[in-house]
């Protein structure tokens, strides 16, 4: 029986595996590590976030991206984004590092149990914790807009699903989304010959302005203070002040996840967009059908009016829809026993621990708990630190907590359907 397994294995994961391993819980950790990173974004993407709010979390510290990019005679400096692939090698480099052996298998099933959790392995293997945590990432909760769902992966994918877009070389590609996925997406896919245009409801493109330095007067930085999220007192408050972030009312904490630092692009994508990529705004394609060599859109505009376009591809870049019902990972009693949001996204209670006690979440299905921070590698130290946090005293709860017929506040056993632990 492990005190704690962590499921999933990117930045947060391997956070909070760190700080497990530190605490002297009896781990276990499972996936591949920063998966999403290696197989999920195209070569030549670079990281939005400042190298310094791009790192992972260990007690001991000294583990940053910086370090990892000098070793390998690269700087890390403020105001100069650092690749993806890059990054990926710091994660695995820092799960070398500072966490116990990952077991690469995947996990397909997360039961409750008597005294804790059931963890079934992609072979068969049945594992037993009395905590389980949750780091998943984004791929669970990829969003493509329903006019496109009936069309299949030849013809539409997600921008998360590309590793390479070698393939759309020469061809005609449609990329769906005015943020940086988007953006960056039809960046490089211009660059390589494609024929590439973005499509995007929003009536103008928005920019990220170009960092001030990170050395600037006393004042400048008092007016407009540096953070994990960007310059500004209320980023800083998303990236610095999750604990209190969480004390907001829900609907406060909902709105603010859904609508905080909106689609965008870097600076330094913005000229290889513009000129180089046809941008079509305040358009929203309502209708779609496969035709001969590709897709045909009906795309309507703000004033109704309908034009069909006709492309090879279509790539969504239209984000992720943290909602409990895209946890498919977890068996339907335990899943149903998540008390919901208004937004969808599981409520998310002290120290990261879900509604049902053991069961702790990270990252983005988190956002509404704890901020927008949570949509970034920035919000993995606080939530490392947070979520062990709440895992030790769970741990010392269940000493004296009777193990079967307990009602959990917000599950279906509170409202008359029982719930066996």
């Amino acid at each position: 029986m492990y005190d704690l397994l962590v499921v999933g294995v990117g930045p947060y994961g391997l956070s909070i595996a760190a700080h497990a391993a530190a605490a002297g819980l009896r781990l276990a950790v499972f996936g591949r590590p920063m998966a999403s990173w290696r197989d999920h974004m195209p070569r030549g993407m670079f990281l939005k976030s400042e190298p310094w709010a791009s790192n992972l979390s260990s007690p001991e510290g000294g583990r940053t991206l910086e370090r990892y990019c000098a070793g390998q005679g690269v700087a890390a400096r403020h105001g100069e984004p650092i690749p993806v692939e890059m990054f990926a090698a710091y994660g695995l480099w820092f799960a070398r590092n500072a966490v116990p052996e990952v077991d690469e298998r995947t996990v397909t099933r997360v039961a409750a149990r008597s005294g804790g959790f059931e963890v079934v392995t992609e072979d068969g293997e049945v594992l037993h914790s009395r905590t389980v945590a949750l780091a998943v990432g984004v791929m669970p909760f990829v969003e493509v807009p329903s006019v496109l769902g009936d069309l299949g992966p030849g013809l539409v994918s997600h921008s998360s699903h590309h590793s390479a877009l070698d393939g759309f070389r020469d061809k005609d590609v449609t990329v769906i989304g005015g943020g940086q996925a988007a953006l960056e997406t039809a960046a490089l896919l211009a660059e390589q010959g494609t024929r590439a245009r973005v499509l995007a409801r929003a009536d103008r493109l928005c920019w990220n302005d170009v960092p001030p330095p990170w050395e600037r007067p006393w004042w400048q930085s008092a007016r407009s203070p540096h953070s994990g999220l960007g310059c500004g007192w209320r980023n800083w408050f998303y990236a610095e002040r999750p604990g209190l972030f969480h004390r907001l009312p829900e609907t406060t904490r909902a709105r603010i996840a859904a609508t905080a630092l909106g689609p965008a692009g870097a600076w330094w994508v913005r000229d290889r967009v513009e000129g180089n990529v046809e941008v079509l705004l305040g358009r929203e394609v309502t209708a779609a059908r496969e035709v001969a060599g590709g897709v045909r859109l009906e795309v309507t505009d703000r004033a109704g009016a309908v034009r069909p376009l006709e492309t090879e591809h279509v790539i969504t870049a239209t984000g992720f829809t943290a909602a409990r019902a895209r946890l498919g990972l977890l068996d339907a009693e335990l899943r149903g026993a998540l008390a919901e949001m208004a937004d969808g996204s599981p409520e998310i209670g002290r120290d990261f621990e879900s509604s049902y006690p053991g069961l702790f979440l990270s990252g983005l299905i988190t956002a509404s708990g704890y901020g927008p921070s949570m949509r970034f590698v920035h919000g993995a130290t606080y939530t490392a630190e947070a979520l062990v946090r709440g895992v030790r005293r769970r741990l010392r709860l269940r000493q004296g907590v009777p193990a079967e017929g307990v009602l959990v506040p917000g599950s279906r056993a509170e409202r008359g359907v029982e719930v066996r632990r």
